[in-house]
């Protein structure tokens, strides 16, 4: 049955910091004691929303949770499920290295280091928001907690537009135990399990494991599968009573990722079969694709209380990821965007809180915090200049005409010949030389030299940038309630961040086709700066710094109409941190993005408290907004640039219901109008006037049912059958049509017997009606005029069996 999650840590201390519907878990005892109502009405307890607890409906925040068990219920364990619950929330998963998430319009998947995130993710308390280590699987899970809206105040500097809680599992009093087996299309073999013991009369462990692995859904010509999964993870907690009402929780974590590769699939280059099918690819390097990850964590917890008013929270939290990645960009049999990236990065983050609640008219906390990242990328890319050559003929004409005449300037020279090894001579891999036609072959007098240019079959060159963060923040927040019906919330936050962005192009081989394309430079590649053929070589690293002092802050004025309605009207202000970026060409600092938010909402029960539903009606102002353009200048890849102004609209609405003793819904709806402004503050029309945000379908809808079957025998059946919709959405800022996904559905069913009151066997299918759909489309390969899209998956299906003790 659907009821509110328990929020409550032991000793009813908690550093969550925000929680609302939940699932099937039933409550620990006390708080189903305190459950008014009868056996039809959902059940509602004490909350800590805000750092202090709270009823739930009394919470003056937009919010979605969900507990453990009901997230296992529905078969999530990857945060890539997430978004068919949570209104206004968008996840896809590109890669295990790389997923997007975007809450109400805006997205944060940006795999550049140095550009910071718009959305907050944290693990029990500790930002996990680096894209490289934020993927984390969910298992042994007390609750995941969603926020909508800039929420700074609480989770800082990241947090411009929302943030998303992983909170786990702690050690707990007494043993216990569970585990799950399963099986699956595809090849898949997963298994879970917890173990919770007393190692002392005030000490307890635990420990959990997760191990799932299946093969990709896309079939690579080249060899293997695409798009799958290969994760391992273990987790250690300890929890040590002090005294009657304080207690240190200490978390290890450790996550291995080997999936295969991304199933980038060209829409310009057929395969060998002819086809663009995004379900077959033909990627270079075959079973050599794929990812090798670890991340790391280590967080320590504490909740002393003071006295009868006081209490201290600390957080500190330690973490490190490590991954190699390997990936075909133009999603094609041909040698031309070869990619390995290796992303590897340390952050140390501290905590300090200090609560007050002494039963009185206000309730609040005052703190501070320390946050020290080192994140780094370096990418190296491989290609065969005759083929690269060939697709960008076009943009060498243009760069060249003067150098070399018409002649050359006309010429183009197809690129899908090349593909077939019998199609021309020049496709040998032991050919140094591509011959232009019509062109005389250059004397050793002549002076430009590229009238036979040599290509090399294996270029191969390397850039990397990197940041180094450190920021210091004071916060405060509280809450002073007028009377029973009115309220008042305010909170602010001050940062000052130093920052130091660096970049560097080692000079990798010579490259003429570099030289051609960049129009500047030397051909050789003796000293800096090299031509190198997408990134200008430099005389080492080059960085630039800077310190930024900032503020975010919120107000909200509740007021409730009944006992059984509250609404509340918000303003806040969020913010995406100043960058810069560096390249061979100097460095260029990008404004601060700043987002206002606006809000209305509701929130409340109905029908005896069988109904429970949450409504907000949101307006987005933004200026100085941070979009990711394609770079004016080599090397064609995507920067941050300052679009100017803009905005979005929306309404959300969640609700949850219970018909009967043995029959509970939900239901979600979203609806976002977002996009940028047509003229910015100086009356200029934008380059990005009228489009729409990226990834943001304008309406989303979601609902799910779960229908239990008492048996005389004491057992029971269950069937919860759930259904999820988007609209069309646009994959790149620039709104290119093609470059997008059509509104589409997917089906998922799980049913399955409880027998013994311990046991369970389910089945279950995802995406049953197969159909075919795009989680990313563009990519690299679209800046080089070969756009590639990666396919959703298809209908898979399994079994379980799970034990509880």
């Amino acid at each position: 049955m659907f009821q509110m999650t328990y929020a409550l840590r032991r000793n009813g201390l908690c550093t969550a910091l925000a929680i609302a519907l939940a699932g099937t878990v039933a409550l620990p005892a006390h708080a189903q004691d305190t459950a008014p109502g009868g056996a039809d009405e959902l059940d509602r307890i004490v909350v800590t929303a805000q750092k202090r607890e709270q009823q739930i409906e009394d919470v003056p925040l937009s919010i979605s949770a969900y507990s453990g068990d009901f997230l296992q219920e529905q078969g999530i364990s990857d945060y890539g499920d997430l978004g068919s619950l949570v209104p206004g929330l968008e996840v896809q998963t590109q890669s295990v290295s790389n997923p997007s998430v975007s809450i109400r319009g805006i997205t944060a998947d940006l795999d550049d280091p140095t550009q910071e995130p718009r959305i907050s993710l944290f693990q029990d308390g500790v930002s996990i928001s680096r894209s490289r280590g934020s993927s984390v699987e969910m298992f042994d899970m007390a609750r995941v907690e969603v926020l909508r809206g800039p929420q700074g105040t609480l989770f800082g500097r990241a947090a411009e537009i929302g943030a998303i809680h992983f909170i786990q599992n702690k050690a707990r009093t007494g043993t216990s135990g569970n585990f799950e087996l399963g099986v699956g299309s595809h090849d898949q073999r997963k298994f879970t399990g917890a173990y919770n013991t007393d190692l002392g009369d005030n000490v307890q462990g635990r420990i959990a494991a997760f191990y799932e692995t299946r093969d990709g859904y896309v079939e690579n010509l080249d060899g293997g599968t695409l798009q799958g999964k290969d994760t391992r993870a273990l987790r250690g907690s300890l929890h040590v009573d002090i005294g009657e009402s304080s207690g240190i929780d200490v978390i290890l974590n450790y996550q291995k990722d080997t999936p295969p590769g991304t199933a980038f699939r060209s829409q310009v280059i057929p395969n060998l079969q002819g086809s663009l099918d995004p379900y077959t690819a033909n990627s270079q390097r075959g079973t050599e694709l794929g990812t090798d990850r670890d991340v790391y964590g280590a967080t320590v917890l504490g909740d002393f209380a003071i006295n009868d008013n006081w209490s201290l929270s600390t957080i500190t939290g330690w973490r490190r990821h490590d991954g190699l990645d390997k990936f075909d960009s133009d999603g094609s049999q041909a040698d031309l965007i070869e990619f390995t990236e290796d992303a590897w990065g340390n952050q140390f983050s501290q905590e300090v809180r200090f609560n007050f609640d002494n039963g009185g008219k206000f309730t609040g906390f005052v703190g501070g915090s320390y946050f020290d990242e080192n994140a780094n990328r370096d990418l190296h890319y491989q290609a065969d200049e005759r083929q690269l050559y060939a697709l960008l003929s076009p943009q060498i004409n243009t760069n060249t005409a003067g150098l070399l005449g018409s002649a050359l300037a006309n010429y183009y020279f197809p690129i899908v010949p090349l593909l077939n090894p019998d199609a021309t001579p020049n496709t040998s891999r032991t050919s140094t030389w591509l011959p232009v036609p019509g062109i005389v072959t250059p004397t050793p007098t002549n002076p430009a030299g590229f009238l036979q240019v040599p290509l090399n079959p294996d270029h191969r060159e390397t850039f990397g940038n990197d940041v180094d963060i450190r920021a210091f923040e004071l916060f405060a927040d509280g809450t002073w309630r007028f009377n029973d019906q009115w309220s008042l919330t305010m909170g602010l936050r001050g940062s000052r961040e130093s920052v130091e962005y660096g970049y560097f192009a080692d000079p990798g081989n010579a490259s003429s086709l570099g030289f051609l394309l960049s129009g500047r430079g030397t051909p050789a590649c003796g000293a800096p700066p090299c031509n190198n053929l997408l990134f200008p070589a430099t005389a080492g690293r080059l960085s630039a710094s800077e310190t930024y002092n900032s503020w975010v802050g919120r107000a909200v004025l509740g007021y409730a109409l009944s006992p059984d309605i509250n609404t509340y009207a918000s303003v806040s202000r969020g913010r995406r941190p100043n960058m810069i970026n560096v390249s061979d060409l100097g460095s260029e600092e990008v404004d601060a993005e700043i987002v206002w938010s606006y809000e209305l909402g509701m929130k409340g029960n109905a029908a005896a408290g069988r109904f429970v539903y949450d409504l907000s009606l949101f307006y987005y102002d933004y200026n100085d907004f941070q979009a990711s353009v394609v770079n004016d200048a080599p090397p064609p890849f995507f920067v941050t640039k300052n679009a100017g102004k803009a905005h979005a609209l929306g309404f959300e609405a969640s609700l949850f219901g219970r018909f009967n003793d043995n029959v509970n819904g939900w239901f979600n709806y979203a609806y976002i109008d977002g996009g940028f402004n047509a003229f910015d503050d100086d009356g200029t029309y934008q380059a990005l006037a009228g489009n729409r945000f990226r990834m943001t379908p304008k309406q989303s809808v979601s609902i799910g049912l779960d229908w239990t079957i008492p048996l005389t025998s004491g057992d029971s059946l269950y069937v919860r059958p759930s259904y999820s919709w988007r609209s069309q959405v646009y994959f790149e800022d620039q709104n290119q049509p093609g470059i997008e996904q059509d509104g589409y559905g997917l089906l998922n069913l799980r049913a399955g017997w409880r027998f013994n009151e311990k046991w369970e066997v389910g089945i279950w299918g995802n995406n049953l009606a197969d159909e075919e759909y795009l989680t990313d489309a563009g990519n690299t390969g679209l800046l080089f005029g070969i756009p590639t899209v990666i396919a959703g998956p298809d209908r898979s299906f399994g079994v379980n069996l799970r034990a509880k003790f």
